[in-house]
């Protein structure tokens, strides 16, 4: 298919080349154009907007920061509605409020189109892997037209419902996988403030019945000289899904304490001035806490 793609960031980065590898044509824009050369160098089309993006594609996938950035990409005067042809698809994999994703829906439906819902869960590890899932809402049709397209990106994807429901479930998993992170580096603190060494203990939590594949891949980041230069989710980056996560539970009467507590801990982060790091930093709280 005719496919394109808008916001070429870390992860669009490593969507892109899957897609290309499936045998899709892939037309690309990024707000900063130096990210793209990477991928044209494998074969991806550039273009100058998102409006142009949807003019050449059937189906177009978006994956921004926030849910302002998804009204510019997908709503401004040269965004995805203004290019997206009659049965074309437009399918946003960010991390934002189910209100707005709703609301954007909204507008693409008041024009006869289709947009879903469809945030990727995993990171560039993960992903390149091939375990990336990909949770999708909106129009049961226009997923069926498009599953086989999302299971290029990953091979777990499910239909989670109506508009907007894709991207609550999103936030819900990401509490889950926060709070995990959060603990993990807690419960290390703790053993090494009781003379367990640090490798000995990271080593030991990956061996036992808490191990996850999260913990797997990030828990090493806490030693000495492992914490990637270029985080997989820095903690400004993961503290947004976590006031989604608030303000989620708020509207809906649902407590999520452990959610405000991680919360608690990237606000601690970045008094330290360490939030330029991945998440999984929240251990050198702990361990600063605990006067070690």
């Amino acid at each position: 298919m005719n496919l394109g793609f808008v916001g070429l960031g870390v992860m669009g980065q490593g969507i892109v080349p899957r897609l290309i590898a499936a045998g899709h044509k892939v037309t690309g824009w990024n707000r900063a154009g130096d990210k793209a050369k990477p991928l044209v160098d494998q074969g991806m089309s550039l273009a100058d907007s998102p409006r142009e993006v949807a003019e050449r594609s059937e189906i177009v996938f978006s994956c921004v920061t926030d849910g302002a950035a998804v009204r510019a990409v997908a709503l401004g005067t040269d965004g995805v509605i203004a290019g997206l042809k009659s049965g074309g698809i437009y399918a946003d994999m960010s991390t934002i409020s189910p209100d707005v994703s709703r609301a954007v829906a909204a507008e693409f439906a008041a024009k006869g189109l289709a947009m879903l819902d469809a945030p990727i869960s995993g990171s560039p590890v993960t992903l390149v892997q091939g375990n990336a899932s990909v949770m999708v809402g909106g129009d049961k049709a226009a997923f069926d037209m498009a599953e086989p397209v999302f299971r290029a990106i990953g091979p777990k994807v499910t239909h989670i419902g109506g508009n907007g429901l894709a991207v609550q479930m999103k936030i819900a998993v990401n509490l889950l996988l926060m709070v995990e992170v959060i603990a993990f580096g807690e419960a290390v603190a703790l053993a090494e403030k009781g003379g367990v060494a640090r490798e000995v203990a990271v080593d030991a939590i990956l061996k036992s019945v808490a191990a996850s594949p999260v913990l797997g891949y990030r828990g090493p980041f806490i030693l000495e000289g492992k914490m990637p230069a270029v985080p997989l989710a820095d903690v400004t980056l993961q503290q947004k899904d976590m006031v989604l996560a608030l303000d989620l539970g708020r509207k809906l009467g649902s407590p999520v304490p452990l959610a405000a507590a991680a919360n608690e801990l990237m606000n601690a982060c970045r008094g330290l001035g360490i939030d330029a790091n991945d998440f999984v930093v929240a251990h050198q709280v702990y361990r600063r806490l605990g006067g070690q």
